[in-house]
């Protein structure tokens, strides 16, 4: 067998495909648990780990970007709703070309690959790199007596990858046996994903180092808020004694005022009184903190989705629409990226284990469709219809996600009619009644110019002879009631009564 060679023209080791060669152990560099990062965090702090990032140290950034997702619901519904646009479209398989050979080996790639039932969380697996800036997933190969087969997809914890000290752009696997520089990934082994958010280096390109400041603003601004509703949220409580009152009254009513709070219920001699105050000192303080928690999430929205219209509260549908044509480039682009490194680290082994090396190979595509107005599509489709353009009706159900009845089955509505040149339907006797006042219509306008004529004519005749404007508007005060309208009025009379009396035969 000619030997095989990776998409970097390695050569590939067959006895390494059915190893998993990244596994997380409870020792050594790849510990798949690791102590918390965002608690406690500050700025001085969060400066610290960007800056180890930077240089080549990427292990405590990881796991700030990690619980990032896990403590903000925002973050996490963005983030989520950005990799679900791209895992829920169902993918297409294009042949190299249209050879028997070529259709037989984009049939094996559409059986082993796109209907894996582990792809879709491999597509999700993939674009955990939005937020890292790169991700791992291994590949789990099986090999049976005539092919290969991929039986798994596995993430894999990003800290247990690192970068040269070289360039920073080639992914390593750390592991015991190089803890430092890491180990050089296997051929045909790991579908590594870096998506272009930024130039630059791959550990400095995810979102969550965009949004960690913001991120960390928002944790002290929620943290703020909860003990402010906690002193100003309540009203103040304040107990009352007699100039009587022993210090054993003192410390009662002092201990009825402190668990009332929480206990909503005090024991009070005659002589005592507890009094609820209005906090009113706090002014719009409550205020403040919302609009800073508000004005974080809206960062987020901007930074992960492109626009905060369909993310956060108060839009309005036009501005929706206009902000979600940006969040549709967005999500066009991470498709295209996915695809790229699908059919790279993928598509490209799986055939040339099974088939060998081939001049072309067959593309996996995610294509993400812009929204359509179907509304106005429809309205279109009829004027149009209606000019004598025809549509093919299977297109047609194709944008509206309907499929073409079969024979047998039960169908609702009437089919379309053949268009003749001047608009009007052929067998309109078939096609219902639009077709039959579209006749009408034309029959009364026929001779519109002998009705408007009668109209038109005197009218033409005042102005003609007036000597000033105001001359021709008073003669034509005077003549309007005395104009002729016979023919308007039987024209019209003559089409209604054709129109009422069509409408009593489709009644019948």
């Amino acid at each position: 067998m000619t030997q095989l060679l990776d998409q970097y023209g390695r050569p590939v080791k067959l006895k390494d495909l059915t190893q998993l060669l990244a596994e997380p152990g409870i020792t050594g560099v790849r510990q798949a648990f690791a102590d918390t990062v965002a608690s406690g965090l500050t700025p001085v702090k969060l400066a610290g780990i960007l800056r180890s990032a930077d240089q080549g140290d990427a292990h405590d950034y990881l796991i700030l970007a990690e619980e990032m997702e896990e403590r903000d619901p925002h973050y996490f519904a963005v983030l989520g709703s950005r990799k679900r646009i791209v895992s829920g479209v169902e993918p297409i398989v294009k042949p190299a070309s249209e050879s028997a050979a070529d259709k037989k080996i984009a049939d094996a790639v559409r059986e082993h690959i796109v209907e894996h039932d582990g792809f879709t969380t491999l597509i999700e697996d993939m674009l955990d790199a939005l937020g890292k800036g790169y991700s791992a997933v291994e590949i789990e190969w099986q090999h049976f007596a005539k092919e290969w087969v991929p039986m798994s997809f596995i993430w894999r914890n990003p800290r247990f990858f690192t970068f040269d000290r070289e360039t920073g752009q080639e992914m390593r696997l750390l592991d015991k046996a190089d803890p430092v520089d890491g180990l050089e990934l296997r051929p045909f082994k790991f579908i590594t994903h870096r998506p272009k958010l930024k130039s630059g280096l791959p550990i400095r390109g995810g979102l969550a180092r965009v949004v960690a400041f913001t991120w960390m603003c928002k944790a002290y601004t929620l943290k703020d808020w909860m003990a402010f509703i906690e002193t100003y949220g309540l009203p103040i409580r304040l107990g009352k004694y007699g100039p009587g009152a022993t210090k054993e009254d003192v410390e009662k009513l002092f201990t009825a005022v402190a668990n009332i709070g929480t206990d909503a219920a005090a024991v009070l001699p005659r002589s005592m009184e507890i009094e609820f105050e209005a906090a009113t000192s706090a002014g719009t303080g409550d205020k403040i903190f919302e609009n800073l928690a508000r004005w974080g999430d809206e960062q987020v929205s901007k930074a992960v989705a492109g626009q905060t219209m369909t993310a956060d509260d108060g839009s309005s549908m036009a501005q929706a629409q206009v902000h979600n044509d940006v969040r549709h480039d967005i999500a066009a682009a991470d498709a295209k990226a996915v695809t790229g490194t699908l059919n790279r680290d993928l598509v490209k082994p799986f055939v040339d284990l099974n088939f060998g090396g081939q001049e072309a190979y067959p593309i996996v595509a995610i294509e993400i469709a812009e929204p359509e107005d179907l509304d106005m599509l429809m309205r279109n489709v009829f004027r149009m219809s209606s000019q004598g353009v025809r549509f093919k009706q299977s297109e047609i159900r194709a944008k509206l996600g309907f499929s073409d009845p079969e024979e047998g089955d039960e169908v609702t509505g009437t089919a379309l009619a053949a268009v003749g040149a001047n608009g009007v339907a052929m067998n309109s006797a078939e096609t219902g009644p639009f077709d039959d006042l579209a006749e009408i219509e034309q029959a009364a306008l026929a001779d519109w110019e002998d009705v408007a004529q009668d109209l038109i004519g005197p009218v033409e005749e005042i102005i003609a002879a007036a000597s000033s404007y105001e001359d021709a508007m008073s003669g034509l005060a005077a003549a309007v009631p005395g104009l002729p309208s016979s023919k308007l009025v039987e024209t019209l009379v003559k089409a209604t009564y054709m129109a009422r009396g069509l409408g009593d035969a489709r009644d019948a």
